[in-house]
């Protein structure tokens, strides 16, 4: 009896070992840690040659994994992968790659989250080699539109704040550049050309670190624009116009530094041009005002020490950039010195038309019986036509050219007769004159 019950038992548990077998089987194997498939096999080691820093070995691996397992779960992670590593090496070769396997990776799996990190993995390549304002900018512009896109095309993912900060600093850059553009043409009195460049500058990069310095340069080219215009021999009608325009314009440029920009620098400067040129002073809001103390407060100050380091590297500054508010995603219409040129030239040659009465379009008036004039008469010459009876006169003669009678004609053909005779004799004894004095010159070995 007792060995039937202990039969019992054991069957029983074999039983209840088969089911928990079963179950184990029908679990997802590759969810689990130590798995010991083969696609996550290779994915393990292609991870810790990652960070071995084996950047070749992990490459290999992972390259094995997309092509012997095209259908497994980790071929998107792996192809990620391996832009990862080329990125991580950090060459201009390897960076070069690593755009291309990430542009590879938005290709084949655009709607993965995966996708949002490889856009901004393709800014990171050109925001790491970005330069200094005053050299090469390939790369700040790069990164400009890369981090525009990875904005406009995944907003709701968690990467957009990084890129929203990143791309701010990318701006202050190229900011800086147009800045020391058109204050060397301030300098240099080229004042279409710098109202040019602090225009483009002002509307493209509001949150500029130095935007009410570049707005103050863009009033004081405007009024030395209307101070030449004072000075120069026009209309005084035309002379009166453009003096307006261009102050109007300073003006302008004043009234955002008060109601932009009420906490920096050039804030009261901006009032008293306002005064000066008799235009009426505004008054900046609260909120205005709170905003732009919050953009001075997200901003660092670099150490002596900082800035004397980033003087010896090609890296630039990014400690001015703000932290907060939104970049512009979309450049505005870039003001042209030349269209300025243009536009002004147009103005004083209409206005010069006008008053000189040149470029006008005359009318005909029409008859009263409503018909228009006759065409006036062919004009033609006044001597009658020639008749088919009629000769030609002959040409007259040249001053070079005498008549010629038969006997003149005898004497040329007889004096040229004698002429050539002469010649003959002259060409013999000009021979023999030769064969007479004719000796060698010798060759020196």
């Amino acid at each position: 009896m007792v060995r039937r019950v202990f039969i019992a038992l054991l069957l029983a548990t074999s039983l209840l070992a088969g089911v928990a077998c079963s179950n184990k089987k029908a679990a997802n194997p590759l969810a689990q840690i130590n798995s010991k498939q083969p696609d996550k096999v290779l994915f393990d080691r292609a991870m810790q040659a990652m960070k071995e820093r084996k950047y070749d070995t992990a490459r290999l691996t992972l390259q094995t994994l997309i092509n012997t397992y095209p259908d497994s779960e980790f071929v998107a992670r792996a192809k990620l992968t391996v832009g990862e590593a080329w990125y991580q090496e950090g060459t201009t070769a390897a960076l070069t790659q690593a755009e291309t396997e990430f542009r590879d990776f938005i290709t084949f799996f655009p709607n993965m989250p995966e996708a949002a990190e490889a856009q901004l993995k393709i800014a990171d390549i050109h925001y790491r080699q970005m330069e200094k304002p005053d050299r090469d900018y390939v790369h700040a512009r790069r990164a400009e539109d890369e981090y525009r896109q990875m904005l406009l095309q995944y907003p709701d993912s968690k990467l957009a704040d990084t890129a929203r900060v990143r791309l701010l600093e990318v701006q202050e850059v190229l900011a800086e550049r147009e800045f020391r553009i058109a204050r060397f043409y301030f300098l240099r009195q080229s004042y279409l050309a710098s109202i040019a460049r602090a225009r483009t500058l002002t509307d493209t990069y509001p949150l500029y670190s130095r935007s009410d310095e570049a707005l103050f340069i863009l009033g004081q080219a405007y009024e030395q624009q209307a101070d030449r215009t004072r000075a120069a021999n026009l209309p005084e009608v035309l002379k009166a116009r453009l003096t307006k325009d261009y102050l109007d314009h300073a003006a302008e440029a004043y009234t955002r530094i008060v109601t932009r920009y009420p906490a920096m620098p050039r804030y009261q400067e901006a009032r008293r041009r306002l005064t000066a040129i008799n235009h009426p002073v505004p008054t900046p809001t609260p909120e205005a005002i709170a905003q732009n103390k919050k953009e001075l407060a997200s901003r660092t100050s670099s150490t002596r020490y900082e800035r004397f380091v980033n003087n010896m590297s090609k890296r630039p500054d990014l400690s001015a950039a703000a932290r907060v508010g939104s970049p512009s995603l979309v450049d505005p219409k870039e003001t042209d010195a030349p269209a300025l040129a243009r536009e002004i030239n147009s103005m004083v040659k209409t206005e010069m038309d006008a008053k000189s009465g040149t470029g006008k379009v005359a009318v005909e008036a029409v008859n009263a019986n409503g018909k228009a004039p006759e065409n006036q008469p062919a004009p033609r010459s006044a001597e009658p036509p020639l008749s088919a009876n009629d000769t030609p006169a002959p040409a007259p003669s040249q001053l070079n050219e005498s008549t010629s009678n038969s006997a003149t004609e005898a004497a040329a053909s007889s004096s040229s007769t004698d002429t050539a005779k002469d010649d003959a004799k002259n060409a013999s004894s000009s021979r023999k004159k030769k064969k007479k004095h004719h000796f060698h010159v010798p060759i020196p070995l």
